[in-house]
């Protein structure tokens, strides 16, 4: 996947990705869907998958309003590091283990928008500029919504690809 570099390839990218995501799950039976992932992983299933990048989505907006308020958010979220990330995404995924998956594919749909809503409301300086925003650091926002959306969509899409092989060599 080539990484975007304009707002137009930004909300593409995302909007290609996240339906690739739907359309890899649409090929999946009812039962294959509710199925538990017959490998080891964090996430153990579809609905764990979607919360977890709504969830990043989530984090993602918090980021953006306080940024954009001119305060420093913390990133990736109070308390946690990008070296302490596998204990905030237990967190995240413990949070919701009463989720079912037609609310948790709701929630991504939502926040999905939200994300490309805030991607419009900008140029393509504003996105891809370094620094142009104190709080992105070295980095630009464009970067943020990459990581939080195509970038992430396509480590879905992954993990889905994944699950239908192993369903595949279990049959």
């Amino acid at each position: 996947m080539v990484r975007p570099a304009t707002k137009t390839e930004l909300l593409d990218a995302s909007k290609k990705q996240f339906d690739r995501l739907f359309k890899e799950i649409e090929t999946l039976s009812a039962d294959a869907k509710q199925g538990t992932f017959p490998f080891e992983d964090r996430d153990r299933n579809i609905r764990d998958v979607f919360i977890h990048l709504h969830e990043w989505h989530n984090m993602m907006e918090t980021w953006y309003k306080i940024g954009m308020s001119g305060e420093k958010p913390a990133i990736p979220k109070e308390g946690y590091t990008f070296k302490t990330l596998p204990a905030l995404n237990f967190e995240i995924w413990k949070a919701y283990q009463d989720t079912d998956l037609e609310c948790a594919e709701r929630l991504l749909k939502e926040s999905h928008l939200r994300m490309m809503e805030l991607i419009r409301a900008h140029t393509d300086e504003e996105l891809f500029t370094k620094r142009y925003y104190p709080w992105t650091n070295t980095t630009s926002l464009g970067s943020y919504f990459i990581s939080s959306t195509s970038s992430h969509y396509d480590w879905a899409i992954k993990k889905i690809k994944k699950y239908k092989r192993e369903l595949a060599r279990l049959s």
